[in-house]
């Protein structure tokens, strides 16, 4: 569940960029739309605690933000985000199973190898779990990023321009799995992105309870354009 009042931030000598509020139900899909620069990557990161507001009050999965410590805002959200950046940071240096396993460490838990196992194998990639990242297709490495950012059943999955560079059979791929990921687990979806083509192949597959949201956010001055 997230909850946002008031919610706004302001970067460094620019001017105030105010969010609408909004209530997404546990188990619920958002999708935070806008052309680029309008601030839907600043959204993002002001609900998952790695950024701080101007104003304005966030609960997420029954957590406060405000009065998180940053110590305390990274265990938390190791423990509940699974995020999907637009750049996947996979650790080139690491093999698919180590990267994961680096999400652990993150967590305060100890390396679980079943775990690990069990969510490159709910993704169909469980054969790669040895390779290195340069040794992956783009649906490849999509599908392990996906792993990585569920394998602590998070309560809140975002996404983060996730098709962006895809093509229309990629992208329907991706929001599918998406989708399929965060109903299996119960967890709350969020998807940022100005591609129409998002919200068009979400709406049929959406019969979810809590249906589809969506947040339109305007397009900002460009001298305060935000990620």
């Amino acid at each position: 569940m997230i909850t946002c009042r008031g919610l706004a931030y302001r970067y460094k000598a620019g001017p105030l960029i105010a969010f609408a509020d909004m209530t997404l139900p546990q188990g619920g899909v958002l999708m935070v739309s806008g052309p680029s620069g309008c601030g839907k990557s600043t959204w993002l990161s002001l609900v998952a605690a790695l950024m701080r507001p101007a104003a304005g009050q966030i609960e997420v999965a029954g957590q406060a933000l405000a009065g998180l410590s940053a110590a305390a805002a990274d265990a938390w959200r190791a423990r509940n985000i699974g995020f999907l950046p637009q750049r996947l940071h996979l650790s080139a240096a690491l093999s698919v199973q180590r990267n994961l396993a680096l999400a652990q460490w993150a967590g305060g838990q100890p390396e679980d190898l079943a775990a690990i196992s069990r969510a490159l194998e709910s993704l169909g990639v469980a054969d790669l779990a040895q390779r290195k990242p340069d040794q992956l297709s783009g649906g490849q490495a999509q599908r392990v990023a996906l792993a990585r950012a569920v394998l602590m059943r998070p309560k809140l999955i975002l996404a983060d321009e996730p098709t962006a560079s895809l093509d229309d059979e990629a992208a329907a791929a991706a929001v599918a799995l998406m989708h399929q990921t965060a109903l299996a687990q119960g967890a709350t979806l969020v998807i940022a992105s100005h591609d129409a083509r998002v919200a068009a192949l979400l709406m049929p597959r959406l019969a979810l309870p809590a249906g589809l949201q969506t947040m339109q956010l305007p397009r900002l001055a460009a001298k305060s354009q935000a990620a």
